[in-house]
């Protein structure tokens, strides 16, 4: 086996992400020194992911997706985790980190999961189904496999305070033409065959409208997991911060008085 090279070493990392030389830094071959004061953070993260600058249509919807997803409060495990671990001493970026750590399939994978679902009935339809008929049959496959139908429904809300603006968002970009619609189209679709016969309809959640967006934007599905953590993170710090500064140590996931319910042998 021959020795590495010099080629072979710098070939290791290669990246068309960022350029990093004494008194150089470019991302994405734009040198930082332009992007700083003139691009906003949201443009910077589109330009790393996509490899150029979005559009201001583009940018306002990723904006809106990345606000609407940074805090659920602290019943939500990834903001109770964050709180609970900074009370143990560690910090900040620890806690964060073990907030972020949980953001997994059940929490914070929905929005992947919703746009595979949504390509899946936009394949339907390419297959020579209607929108409604597509939704219907993508959605008892779905429904097959779990009871779960990502995207849709919210054991809080009965419909979601950030469903309307998001989608309303998103129409007007597509009235404006800087997205085509067809993940709208098919996620109305979903809402209609979920409406079928109840009383009570199942309306699209947060992760359902960001997967809209982020669908129409062209992101990959797992980019959307990225995303929501890039989002939520916002929310695990303030509430790590708020936390750290009220003193508490040690703090569990119940008060000390309430006793877990015992299960084992008397």
């Amino acid at each position: 086996m021959s020795e590495p090279t010099l080629s072979d070493v710098s070939d290791w990392w290669a990246t068309a992400v960022s350029r990093v030389e004494p008194d150089v830094i470019e991302l994405r071959g734009r040198p930082v020194q332009e992007l700083i004061g003139r691009t906003s953070f949201v443009g910077v993260v589109w330009l790393l992911l996509r490899g150029d600058l979005p559009s201001p249509g583009q940018e306002r919807l990723l904006e809106a997706a990345l606000v609407s997803s940074v805090d659920h409060g602290p019943h939500a495990p990834s903001i109770a985790v964050a709180r609970m671990a900074v009370t143990c001493g560690i910090g900040l970026n620890s806690a964060m980190a073990s907030a972020v750590n949980t953001l997994g399939d059940v929490h914070g994978g929905a929005g992947e999961q919703c746009m595979e679902l949504l390509d899946d009935v936009l394949r339907r339809a390419t297959d020579g189904a209607d929108a409604d008929h597509a939704a219907a049959a993508a959605v008892d496959e779905w429904r097959a496999r779990s009871k779960y139908l990502p995207g849709f429904g919210h054991r809080f809300h009965r419909t979601d305070p950030r469903r309307d603006p998001l989608l309303d968002l998103v129409r007007e970009a597509v009235d404006q033409g800087v997205v085509a619609g067809a993940h709208l189209r098919a996620a109305e679709a979903i809402e209609r065959r979920l409406a079928a016969g109840r009383d009570r309809p199942i309306p699209i959640n947060v992760d359902g409208c960001t997967a809209v967006v982020y669908a129409e934007l062209g992101f990959a599905p797992p980019l959307a997991r990225g995303l929501f953590v890039l989002g939520r993170s916002v929310g695990i710090l303030a509430h790590a911060w708020e936390e750290a500064n009220q003193g508490r140590r040690n703090k569990g996931p119940m008060p000390p008085a309430v006793r877990p319910t015992y299960l084992g042998p008397a």
